[in-house]
């Protein structure tokens, strides 16, 4: 028996900075037990809230089955640990298989590629002697991922039942130079605390990110809308049954978006194009308003929820950031009466320029960046 079998345990991975949120969404979809850490949380589920939380959870990126724990002083201790685990029960020679390993802290095993390489010989020499054959290894989409994690002498080999990063949403089909990440654009519209009484709208839309979230949000899209497989099929205790009716309950509960209450903008025609096709391809996204329009040429914005990733280095000289922060934040005074304004600040440096008092800060991570999140409530 694998130890999720035993303890029904499991851990999602979440983004830094936000595992209290992750903890919260995964309780709601009806984990037990949930225990936030560092850039994990821990629960207990029962096989159809698993599914649901892959198929529903915007705001975690895997799910891992622990598989097995075991001490782990060096490549021979990992090496006969994993030879004890009975991989045959999991998949078949016939399938490929990758590992994504996380080392920290031991004396003798100290990068994770080479970890994984020793799980991976462990699996193959398995199969060779108990089927005369082996699984291929597909470094990139593979039909089955493993997870290795080693944290001084303990060593935990987990099934990632998600089957790949959960962020890809699948709507992404067009992009921009820079694009904010789907987990974190989610995060803000959580943290924005966005109900649908006033209509929400960015100005600085890009392809669409944050518009795609908060239509998901409010019209209770599941984040795996359209993802075509998960990993949780190779549990052996899979129910495809139960399965099937999560997902259609899930999809049950879609409902429509009023006209208006999504809308945005960028000055950069290309961008727009690339929003509409990624806005286009989920239920009710060709509703939301867009339009290729400077923020400066907007007369007014009152009343709303503004959510926006501005250009903070990558997507425009370093040189021209701090006027377009002051005119951003002239704009939030002049034009944005009655509105809450949420921006992330990939550059926190910018923070000065804008000329605003914040409500709050939050520190949020964007593909390796250290930015904040700002909001601004504009009297």
């Amino acid at each position: 028996m694998f130890t999720y079998q035993e303890t029904s345990r499991y851990i999602a991975q979440a983004p830094g900075g936000l595992e209290a949120l992750a903890a919260r969404e995964i309780e709601q979809l009806g984990a037990t037990a949930v225990q936030p850490g560092y850039r994990a949380v821990r629960f207990n589920a029962a096989p159809g809230v698993l599914y649901r939380v892959n198929y529903c959870a915007k705001l975690v990126t895997r799910v891992l089955a622990p598989l097995a724990t075991f001490t782990c002083k060096d490549r021979y201790a990992l090496y006969g640990a994993a030879r004890e685990i009975d991989w045959t029960k999991l998949f078949s020679v016939h399938n490929t298989f990758g590992i994504f390993a996380n080392v920290s802290g031991n004396d003798e095993i100290r990068h994770s590629n080479f970890a994984a390489l020793c799980l991976k010989d462990a699996i193959v020499d398995q199969f060779r002697a108990v089927r005369d054959q082996r699984p291929d290894v597909d470094k990139l989409a593979p039909d089955i991922w493993f997870n290795l994690h080693i944290e001084k002498d303990k060593g935990t080999v987990s099934l990632d039942t998600s089957g790949g990063s959960l962020h890809k949403r699948g709507y992404r089909k067009e992009t921009v130079a820079a694009p904010m990440q789907e987990t974190l654009a989610a995060a803000m519209v959580a943290l924005s605390e966005w109900d649908g009484e006033k209509p929400l709208y960015d100005p600085m839309c890009g392809s669409g990110t944050l518009l795609c979230e908060a239509l998901m949000h409010h019209c209770r899209i599941p984040s795996g809308h359209f993802r075509k497989d998960f990993g949780f099929r190779f549990l052996p205790d899979f129910d495809p049954t139960l399965w099937l009716q999560v997902k259609k309950e899930a999809d049950a509960g879609i409902r429509r978006l009023p006209r208006g209450l999504i809308g945005g903008s960028d000055l950069d025609p290309s961008a727009i194009r690339a929003a509409r096709t990624n806005c286009g391809l989920l239920p009710e996204g060709g509703k939301i308003r867009l339009s290729d329009q400077d923020m400066m040429d907007i007369t007014r914005l009152e009343n709303r929820v503004i959510l926006c990733n501005p250009p903070y280095g990558v997507r425009l000289a370093a040189d021209g950031l701090p006027g377009l922060y002051k005119n951003l934040g002239d704009f939030l005074k002049q034009r944005c009466t009655g509105s809450d304004a949420y921006i992330f600040f990939g550059n926190p440096e910018m923070l000065k320029h804008i000329g605003l008092k914040p409500a709050w800060k939050k520190p949020l991570k964007n593909a390796g960046l250290d930015g904040r999140l700002a909001k601004y409530a504009l009297y």
